[in-house]
């Protein structure tokens, strides 16, 4: 069978039975991905594209990493599934590794099949370590796509979902450049958002809350940086209330934002951290809780309620542990901080200055994002909320046609890349970034 046929019969396929997440089926025209290494994905025609993407954040040691493949190939031959009840060498490393590297006390691993089942344990731990039953989390929050975890969710895709049954209350985070406190500096946006945050902790009854769940930075939602203090000031109102702090690290975690874990760059620790995507780069699909001793101290002798059938899957696990290691032995992380520092920062707001369009640029190690407006006085943006608009698809079409993969979420550009990229790399996407910004622009002049 050739290439081509091959291609065109994966395409057939999927339109003929595969349902697609968060579409309108008949519209739907994917693109086919034929191979993919390091940095690239190539389509069905052969087309080579700068993957800014990294899937939906999660190849962060890049596609096809050596390493990784070798170790999900080694485990198969030796030990390819075993049911969660028995120990295995895989998950054992595994959660040591892990351990090692998050931060204060949260030394114990409950391990999931993906991001928004280890929000939802997180929340249920935390649930039946406090006796209660509310969980706050923000507007301009993505927490998963189950049921408990899409209502926690702060953006549209919770509004068909949300029936208002599931204990979430939702507030708002910090996020200057569009304050919903009228802050002016960032120092009155942290003062405020925490303010705000204490009323509606009082208003709510702080008896009636389980917990705070947090993305230390939010991702999907704009890669909005909090203000200095403001994660300690979270951590402080937790702390005074007996509530559980819970840090969303799905998409920020190992190493995306410049460290192990975003959290760090507040200096805080909190009882629970969530984590799958970068954890094994995506390869077999994984997540997990991080578990502080207190909270684990909760189930020394009362069951926990909860299980997964495929909780530590020794593929996933070994794929975890061969990322960890070449994580420790490459520096990757120290890589990514380096290319936010000196690559992206500088090269995109470059950019900034000369494109009318581009509102502000924000971002941290390789974790970034343009927000887009048709007015940099007003701050209009270009595609409104929960909707897209012409002058976004036209800026995408050109990035893909010049063979660049950007993401994009509402009037914003992320740009998401393998932590393994080279700084020739990012320049490359952000050059054509650049250019597509030009061509776009001149179509609605």
């Amino acid at each position: 069978m050739t290439q081509t046929t091959d291609v065109d019969r994966a395409y057939d396929l999927d339109r003929a039975h595969v349902f697609h997440s968060w579409s309108a089926q008949g519209s739907l025209d994917p693109m086919v991905v034929s191979r993919a290494e390091g940095s690239h994905v190539w389509d069905d025609g052969g087309n080579r594209y700068l993957d800014f993407t990294s899937q939906l954040v999660f190849t962060n040691l890049g596609h096809q990493h050596p390493a990784i493949v070798a170790a999900i190939r080694e485990q198969a031959e030796t030990l390819c599934t075993v049911a969660p009840q028995h120990a295995n060498a895989a998950r054992s490393e595994a959660a040591r590794l892990i351990a090692s590297h998050t931060p204060g006390d949260l030394n114990r691993v409950f391990f999931t099949n993906g991001g928004a089942d280890a929000n939802e344990h997180a929340i249920r731990m935390a649930r039946l370590h406090t006796g209660r039953q509310k969980v706050l989390s923000t507007y301009r929050s993505y927490h998963g796509g189950t049921q408990l975890a899409v209502n926690a969710t702060g953006d549209p895709r919770r509004w068909p979902n949300d029936t208002a049954s599931t204990g979430t209350v939702h507030f708002f985070g910090p996020y200057l450049y569009r304050s919903a406190f009228h802050a002016v500096t960032e120092e009155e946006e942290s003062q405020r958002a925490l303010e705000h945050l204490e009323q509606v902790i009082t208003l709510e009854g702080a008896s009636t809350i389980a917990a705070v769940l947090l993305e230390p930075i939010p991702g999907t939602a704009g890669i909005m940086l909090p203000p200095p203090g403001y994660l300690r000031g979270v951590r402080d109102l937790c702390d005074r209330h007996g509530i559980v702090l819970i840090a969303d690290e799905v998409m920020a975690g190992f190493g995306r934002a410049g460290r192990w874990f975003a959290i760090e760059h507040g200096g805080v620790v909190p009882d629970l951290l969530t984590f799958a995507k970068g954890v094994n780069s995506g390869y077999v699909p994984m997540g997990g809780v991080a578990i502080s001793d207190e909270i684990h101290a909760t189930f020394t002798d009362r069951v926990y309620p909860g299980g997964l059938t495929y909780s530590g899957h020794p593929l996933a696990c070994a794929a975890a542990v061969a990322t960890i290691r070449a994580m420790e032995e490459d520096r990757v992380v120290e890589h990514a901080a380096a290319l936010g520092r000196e690559v992206f920062g500088p090269e995109l707001h470059a950019v900034a200055e000369k494109h009318e369009w581009v509102g502000e640029v924000r971002g941290t190690g390789v974790f970034w994002a343009l927000e887009m407006v048709r007015d940099r006085g007003t701050r209009e943006p270009l595609a409104p909320y929960a909707g897209d608009s012409p002058e976004m698809g036209a800026i995408l079409a050109a990035c893909k046609r010049r063979g660049l993969l950007p993401l994009a979420s509402n009037n914003r550009i992320h740009l998401v890349p393998p932590l393994t990229s080279t700084s020739e790399e990012v320049r490359e996407g952000i050059g054509i970034l650049d250019t597509a910004l030009g061509e776009a622009h001149g179509e609605f002049m």
